[in-house]
């Protein structure tokens, strides 16, 4: 996995996606609060969503890579990238709307297309892992759309219910 050219502001069609910054963190913490928040343990305390953001924030400065979060119209709407707690395995690839109002637009989808192709194509990525909990049908439906592989690996201890599928460059 390359981290030099790991671009901090991407464009698509409708969006920007750029590092997180402390403007983000507000709706950050308002979806952590919400039951949006359930498919990845939540919801969250303050202090929690607090903790968690500035993970979010500070893989940027560790790793030179990170999610980035999502803007329509300069709202943070969701983030969406590359995480990589342990440099042993490879990244795994998250996505999260924090408001229901921009589901069923293809948001999330155009993102993490997005994303993706910037992380094979100009960075020369060749595989992540995602994880998601069965019962979350339309991020298993976006993994699906980018060419994901479900497997038959047994779910991290740190996320006992998810199902792991496998994204490798050149998919979809």
């Amino acid at each position: 996995m390359s981290t030099l050219t790991v671009q901090q502001m991407l464009n698509s069609e409708r969006l920007i996606m750029r590092a997180p910054q402390a403007s983000d963190l507000q709706a950050y913490q308002a979806y952590c609060a919400s039951p949006r928040s359930s498919f990845v343990g939540g919801p969250f305390d303050t202090a929690k969503a607090f903790e968690k953001f500035t993970a979010m924030a500070g893989h940027w400065i560790v790793r030179g890579f990170g999610r980035y979060v999502m803007l329509k119209d300069g709202i943070a709407i969701g983030h969406v990238g590359p995480l990589c707690m342990d440099e042993s395995v490879a990244p795994e690839f998250t996505w999260t709307l924090w408001d229901g109002a921009y589901e069923g637009q293809g948001y999330a989808t155009e993102a993490a297309s997005t994303v993706w192709q910037h992380l094979t194509n100009d960075c020369q990525w060749k595989e992540m892992v995602i994880r998601i909990v069965p019962d979350n049908t339309k991020s298993c439906r976006i993994a699906e759309r980018l060419g994901a592989i479900l497997t038959d690996e047994a779910a991290p201890v740190w996320y006992p219910d998810s199902v792991t599928y496998r994204l490798y460059a050149g998919a979809a």
